[in-house]
């Protein structure tokens, strides 16, 4: 047998949700306007640090997209977006100033003071 034979296929890039931001995504996703729709995450090129994360809500999925569902949560990330969320979370968080969606990605060198934008 080649060694070919015996590889593995490669892993899909991985992008954790943990519990507090499931439930908030499974609540805004029953809200009336939202029904039938996805929590699409993205990033694009902007923000005071180079990149910028954004949150829509859609209710197409693209052919290449990830698709996660926990929980009653259900999000999507194109694949460019993806190759830049590789290994991150989203969480949930509130605290005395308000509440948030946030994401922890190890890949960004460095971040903005509100979290939003960041380099690699």
């Amino acid at each position: 047998m080649s060694d070919a034979a015996i590889q593995s296929p490669p892993q899909a890039p991985s992008f954790g949700i943990t519990d507090s931001a499931a439930r908030r995504i499974a609540w805004v996703l029953t809200q009336e306007e939202h029904k039938g729709m996805m929590l699409r995450i993205s990033v694009s090129g902007g923000g005071c640090s180079g990149f910028q994360y954004g949150f829509t809500f859609d209710d197409t999925k693209g052919e290449s997209d990830l698709l996660i569902e926990r929980e009653g949560a259900t999000v999507v990330i194109d694949d460019v977006s993806l190759d830049l969320l590789k290994g991150s979370q989203i969480d949930y968080v509130e605290d005395m100033i308000g509440a948030s969606f946030q994401i922890t990605n190890p890949q960004a060198k460095s971040t903005c003071g509100c979290g939003n934008s960041f380099s690699v």
